[in-house]
């Protein structure tokens, strides 16, 4: 696979990429199969049909349709919520165009939608249609399957160095640019989701998701920084234990905070809200790879270049409360702690420390 200029040989792609794609992909598939049904008694919109090749050409070409007039409204909706932060971060105008970055989203959006048409070539119908069968419970063999064949992981193959090649040219100037290509990029996403009905947007929304985590995190600069380390090495065995449990460990911070703070509202609504609570799980596995950077490089350049410089610009606009940025760097530890042993643990804990200091009450209330 093509990451950049680099090409990483089969098991390192492996280490870093499939455990990964295969979290998605499963929850990928439970999330279709409640939503079938749902859809299926409301509407009788069979998922046969929604899977086949026709089905999903229709699907693509309605979001297809709308995904200029909605980049425009996005960007919209992006520059009304930073325009106060760019002043106040004195943030030179000149390094955002617009037109550039709705390009950029335009180009990624339709070639994750084209990706999605031609998914359904490699499904076997036979595996498609006793998804309708009534009572039918997925087995593991078939969540393997559907991993193996058409899951939303392998748009990583495909489409991971396009969205790092549009990460690195608004971060290498000035790193903050991200956080307006991510949340336009976001915000396009959400757009293009509404008008589907509720299994096509469980569908489309797996791939766009795909889309949302490379931007948010710096997923492409980990998969380059791990390709310079041997297969054994012990920062890869830790990586290897902690990736694929990376949205289980997110998931249960996001549950805790929620208890922590049940009256809290941010920008978008409550912590319960399910916009608001995929929002945060995202943020909780973007933190978690932000650390495994600094582990891979064996600095925190990237954490006082990027991570926190865009945290400080974003959370208070968003109403993310530091409080609660505390609370979940202080539960990672100990989900994190769980997972290693000993000595593995101890080669992530300089940096930890580090990250936590920097939010802690001390500069951030």
């Amino acid at each position: 696979m093509m990451l950049s200029d680099m090409e990483l040989s089969g098991k390192e792609s492996t280490i870093f990429i499939e455990p990964l794609a295969q979290e998605w992909a499963k929850k990928y598939l439970q999330n279709l199969v409640v939503n079938t049904e749902t859809q299926e008694n409301d509407h009788g919109l069979a998922l046969s049909e929604i899977l086949s090749v026709p089905g999903r050409k229709k699907t693509a070409d309605q979001v297809l349709t709308s995904l200029r007039s909605i980049s425009v409204k996005a960007w919209n909706k992006t520059e009304d919520l930073l325009a106060i932060p760019i002043v106040q971060h004195h943030i030179d105008f000149n390094l955002i165009n617009p037109w550039e970055i709705s390009h950029d989203c335009f180009n990624i959006y339709k070639k994750a939608l084209y990706f999605y048409t031609q998914s359904g070539h490699n499904r076997p119908l036979s595996f498609v249609t006793k998804f309708t069968k009534p009572n039918y419970h997925l087995s593991e063999e078939d969540l393997q399957l559907e991993t193996e064949l058409i899951a939303p992981h392998e748009l990583v193959r495909v489409i991971s160095a396009d969205i790092g090649a549009v990460r690195k040219k608004y971060t290498e100037i000035d790193p903050r640019a991200i956080g307006f290509v991510s949340m336009q990029f976001h915000y396009t996403g959400q757009m293009l989701l509404e008008p589907l009905n509720i299994v096509e947007r469980s569908l489309v929304g797996s791939y766009f998701k795909v889309i949302d985590d490379h931007l948010y995190m710096p997923l492409q600069r980990a998969y380059l920084a791990a390709a310079q380390y041997d297969y054994d090495s012990p920062i890869i065995s830790v990586l290897q234990n902690l990736l694929p449990a990376s949205t289980n460990i997110a998931n249960n911070i996001a549950k805790k905070i929620i208890e922590l703070f049940p009256n809290h509202e941010t920008m978008s609504g409550k912590l319960t809200d399910q916009v608001v609570r995929i929002s945060s799980i995202r943020d909780v596995e973007m933190f978690q790879v932000y650390l495994w950077v600094c582990v891979l490089e064996g600095n925190v350049n990237i954490i006082k270049e990027e991570l926190f410089p865009l945290c400080v610009m974003l959370y208070p606009t968003l109403k993310v409360k530091w409080d609660m940025i505390r609370q979940m760097l202080y539960l990672l530890r100990f989900e994190i702690q769980d997972r290693l042993v000993y000595e593995h643990f101890q080669m992530l804990m300089p940096y930890f420390q580090i990250l936590s200091s920097m939010f802690s009450a001390d500069i951030l209330d």
